[in-house]
C-alpha cells in the first residue's frame, strides 16, 4: 500500500500547486491592459502562436530524455521554468519579453509527459487505473482552485491582475518544493544504465585518471550508444502501436490534445467577443472552476478510475459520443451571442474531455510495457501539437483568410466533428464484430460422442 501511496501523494501535491494560477483566466485582459498594452492583433498572432511553435520544437528533446533522467529531474525542470514564466510575465514589458515568457512556459508544459509517465515507473500495474485518475483530478483541482481563488480577489477583493500574477508565482514556488521531494525511480527503463556506468576496478590507478577514463569510453561509445537508442526507439514504436486498441487511443490522445489546447488558448479572446460593451464583469476565473466544482470535473475524472467497463470493447464507442457532444457544445459557443451560454459550454467542453484524456491515459498504460510510458505519451504530446502548429499556421496564422474568432471556433467544432464520426465508425464496427464472433461460435452446441465402439488393433 504504502509502496504506491507516498508518490502519488506528492506527485498529486505537485500536480495541484503547479496548476493553481490565479492568474491564467485572465492572461489575456492582463496582456492587452495597462500592465502590457499589448494590442489584441498582437496576442492573437505574435504572442500565443510562440507556445505552439516553441512547444513543437521543445518536446522531441524532452521526451527523448524523460526516461534517461528517470523522471523526477524532468518534473522539477518544469517547475523552474514555470517559475521563469510568471517572472518574465511580471517583470518584463514588450512583444519580445511576453514571447519568451511564453517560450519558457512552454518549456514547462512540454514536460508534461514527465508528470504523467513518472508514477507509472514506482507503482504496481494494478494501480494504474486509480493513480492516474488521483493525478489528473489533481491537476483539475489546483487549476479549478486556482481560478476560483482569481475570480474571487478580481470580483470582491479588487486585487488588482499584477497581484493574481504574484500569487501564482508563490504556487509554482511550492510546488517546486513538492517535486524535490519526489521519491526517484531506482533505473532508467528505457537505456540500460549498464552501457554507461563507470566501472573503478577497470585498470585504473587513481580516481582523477579513473574518472577521465570513463569520459573517453563514454565519448567513444557515444555513437553506438546514440544508434542503438535510435533503433530500439524505432523498434519499441512499432511494437507499441501494432496493436490496434492502444492505436486508437493514442489517436484520440494526440487529436484531442490538439483540439483542446487550441480551445484553451484562444477561449478568452472568444469570450471577450462575446461580452456586452457596457459595465460588465469577467467571470473567466469562475467559468474555469465551474467544469469542476459545479459540474464537476474533478470528481468525475477520479470516478473514471474506479468504473468497471470492458474498455476493450466500448471504449472507442465511448469516445465518440462524447467527442460529439463535445463538437456540439463547441458549435453552440461559435453561433451563440450570450455570454453566459458560451461559458456553460466551455465548462462542459473542459469536463468531457478531461474523462477522455483520462480512459486514453490508463488504457494506454494498460496495453503497453512500463518502460515505453514516456516514449508513447511523448509521441503522442508530439503529434497532437504538430497538428495544433499545423492548426495555428492555417486558422489563425493565413493572412488570405482573416477569420473571426467566431469563425475559428465554428472549424475548432468541424474538427472535433471528424474525430466524433471516426471514432463512432470504429466503435460501432467493434460492438458488431465482437457479437458476430459470439453468434457464429455459439455456446450450448452438442459434445462430440465419445461413446463410440473401438476397434481391436489387427494382428
Amino acid at each position: 500500500m504504502m509502496n504506491w501511496v507516498f508518490p502519488t501523494v506528492f506527485l498529486c501535491v505537485y500536480g495541484f500547486f503547479s496548476m493553481m494560477r490565479p492568474s491564467e483566466p485572465f492572461l489575456t485582459d492582463f496582456l492587452t491592459g495597462p500592465y502590457k498594452n499589448l494590442t489584441t492583433q498582437q496576442v492573437t498572432k505574435q504572442v500565443i502562436p510562440t507556445w505552439a511553435y516553441s512547444n513543437l520544437f521543445l518536446l522531441i528533446p524532452v521526451f527523448l530524455v524523460t526516461d534517461v533522467l528517470r523522471y523526477k529531474p524532468l518534473i522539477v525542470l518544469q517547475a523552474l521554468t514555470f517559475i521563469l514564466a510568471f517572472i518574465l510575465l511580471l517583470f518584463s514589458s514588450g512583444v519580445v519579453l511576453t514571447q519568451c515568457a511564453l517560450f519558457a512556459y512552454s518549456m514547462g508544459t512540454a514536460a508534461d509527459t514527465a508528470y504523467y509517465s513518472y508514477i507509472y515507473s514506482v507503482v504496481h500495474p494494478q494501480y494504474y487505473q486509480r493513480v492516474t485518475s488521483y493525478a489528473r483530478g489533481a491537476v483539475l483541482l489546483g487549476y479549478a482552485c486556482g481560478s476560483l481563488l482569481g475570480q474571487l480577489l478580481v470580483s470582491l477583493g479588487g486585487i488588482s491582475l499584477y497581484w493574481l500574477n504574484v500569487i501564482t508565482l508563490n504556487s509554482v514556488c511550492l510546488a517546486l518544493l513538492a517535486a524535490l521531494l519526489l521519491p526517484m525511480p531506482e533505473k532508467s527503463l528505457f537505456l540500460r544504465e549498464s552501457e554507461m556506468d563507470y566501472n573503478p576496478s577497470e585498470n585504473v590507478t587513481s580516481s582523477s585518471r579513473g574518472s577521465w577514463v570513463w569520459v573517453v569510453r563514454c565519448l567513444r561509445r557515444g555513437r553506438r550508444v546514440v544508434a542503438t537508442a535510435l533503433r530500439r526507439l524505432a523498434l519499441d514504436c512499432k511494437e507499441c502501436y501494432s496493436s490496434v486498441t492502444v492505436l486508437f487511443f493514442c489517436v484520440w490522445s494526440a487529436m484531442g490534445k490538439c483540439g483542446y489546447y487550441q480551445i484553451t488558448l484562444y477561449v478568452q479572446l472568444l469570450w471577450e467577443s462575446k461580452q456586452p460593451p457596457y459595465n460588465f464583469t469577467a467571470y473567466n476565473g469562475g467559468v474555469e472552476a465551474m467544469y469542476c466544482f459545479i459540474v464537476p470535473g474533478s470528481v468525475a475524472s477520479i470516478a473514471v478510475g474506479h468504473l468497471a467497463l470492458e474498455w476493450t470493447l466500448w471504449g472507442e464507442l465511448v469516445l465518440g459520443v462524447f467527442t460529439a457532444l463535445s463538437a456540439g457544445v463547441l458549435y453552440l459557443m461559435s453561433m451563440t451571442s450570450n455570454i453566459w451560454v458560451c461559458y456553460i459550454c466551455y465548462a462542459l467542453f473542459k469536463t468531457i474531455y478531461m474523462e477522455l484524456i483520462t480512459i486514453c491515459t490508463f488504457q494506454i498504460a494498460r496495453g503497453i510495457s512500463r518502460e515505453r510510458y514516456a516514449l508513447v505519451f511523448g509521441v503522442n504530446s508530439f503529434v497532437g501539437i504538430v497538428l495544433q502548429s499545423l492548426l495555428t499556421a492555417i486558422v489563425v496564422n493565413t493572412k488570405t483568410l482573416e477569420l473571426t474568432i467566431c469563425s475559428q471556433f465554428f472549424i475548432y467544432a468541424s474538427y472535433f466533428s471528424a474525430l466524433a464520426v471516426l471514432f463512432l465508425s470504429r466503435g460501432v464496427y467493434t460492438v458488431f464484430h465482437n457479437q458476430l464472433v459470439e453468434h457464429v461460435t455459439p455456446e450450448g452446441l452438442p459434445d462430440r460422442r465419445t461413446d463410440l465402439p473401438q476397434v481391436s488393433p489387427l494382428t
